[in-house]
Parts: C-alpha cells; sequence; structure tokens
C-alpha cells in the first residue's frame, strides 16, 4: 500500500476515535417530522429509475459504526469528490434540474451525493440509512448532500467539504431528507424552512 493511503487510513482511524469520544454530544441524530414534498429533480429522476425509489425493507435503524465503516465512508466521500468535476445541470443537460449520477466525470452537489449512496449501498450499508438531503447554504443557495444515519449520529457526505462530519457541526440549515422507509418519499427536518429549489408532491 503506496504511503498516501497508509496515512488516509490513519487519519480515519483517528477521526473514528475522535468522533466516538464525542457521539453521545449535542443531538448527533437529526430530528424529522412527517411527510413533505419530494424535490422536483428526485421526482423525476423517481420517474426514470423507480427501482431506486421504492420501500426500504431494511429500515431497522442506525447502521452501527465500526471503524471498517467509518473508513469506507471517509473513503468513498473522498474518491467521488476527487473524481467528480464539478458541472452544473444547465450546462450538462439544458435545465436548472436534473439529478443523474455523474455523467464522464461530471456533475453537480446532487449527482455526487447519489454517487457516495450507489457505492455505500454496493458495498453492503442499507438504503435506508443512506439519504439524500436539501439544506440550505450560509449564503442562501440550496444544496445536496448525502446523510448516512449510524449509530454514533448522523454524518454528512458533502462535495464542497472533505472532511465527513455529523451534520450539526456544518454550517447548512436542513431542510428535509428521505424517508427512511421509502426511498421515494421525504420527510421534514427540524428548523424546516421555506426551500429554495423546485418542489412537487409525492405521488
Amino acid at each position: 500500500m503506496a504511503a498516501s493511503n497508509y496515512f488516509r487510513s490513519g487519519m480515519a482511524l483517528v477521526l473514528f476515535v475522535a468522533f466516538s469520544a464525542t457521539a453521545a454530544a449535542a443531538q448527533p441524530f437529526m430530528h424529522v417530522g412527517g411527510l413533505t414534498t419530494q424535490p422536483v429533480g428526485h421526482y423525476d429522476f423517481c420517474q426514470r429509475k423507480p427501482n431506486e425509489c421504492q420501500p426500504t425493507a431494511d429500515a431497522n435503524g442506525p447502521v452501527e459504526l465500526s471503524r471498517e465503516l467509518w473508513a469506507e465512508i471517509v473513503n468513498v466521500n473522498n474518491m467521488v469528490n476527487l473524481s467528480v468535476q464539478p458541472r452544473t445541470d444547465m450546462e450538462m443537460w439544458g435545465v436548472e434540474e436534473y439529478w443523474s449520477y455523474p455523467v464522464n466525470g461530471y456533475g453537480d452537489c446532487e449527482d455526487y451525493a447519489l454517487e457516495k449512496r450507489k457505492r455505500l449501498m454496493a458495498l453492503g450499508v442499507p438504503a435506508s440509512n443512506l439519504l439524500m438531503t436539501v439544506v440550505r447554504q450560509p449564503n442562501g443557495d440550496g444544496h445536496a448532500v448525502l446523510v448516512v444515519s449510524t449509530s454514533m449520529g448522523d454524518f454528512v457526505l458533502d462535495n464542497l467539504e472533505m472532511r465527513v462530519l455529523r451534520w450539526n457541526e456544518t454550517e447548512y440549515t436542513y431542510l428535509k431528507r428521505q424517508s427512511q422507509r421509502h426511498a421515494g418519499m421525504w420527510v421534514t427536518i427540524t428548523d424546516d424552512r421555506d426551500i429554495l429549489v423546485g418542489s412537487v408532491v409525492n405521488r
């Protein structure tokens, strides 16, 4: 293994220990409410890929966060962030919102998040613990991230941040996320406010 890989693995373990020591601190889990509107881009994604928007039979609570899983989460976040180059939906598709997996190495925020979700599912993480989430950035812009719900809290995989942070350690306002019981439905998050990206009602 290359020295850089040893360094990354070592850093992942150091961060895992640090997070383990503070797992019970300051609301590590999001507080979610009832069903809400589905982002229009995700609605369209579900029309194109209905098999990815089904009830989640594995909704048995947060996944156990082991050292091995933490290393995989950090690795997937790093690999996707480094391998995908940012490009807007308008540049790629000629529309404002079009959720998809990265195409030819390009994508925007939700494309990064979808790719991370797919890779972690391939590693055995239950779909019910891999939740597409819409937030508002401090500057007011809408943004999408992937939230991994674990036994030590909800962690955010973000294309704008190489570190994997607990949700309440970020500067975002959290608006809504996928339901843990149904990948095609969305629920509110405490501190929910008017969203800046288009949405449609779940059908």
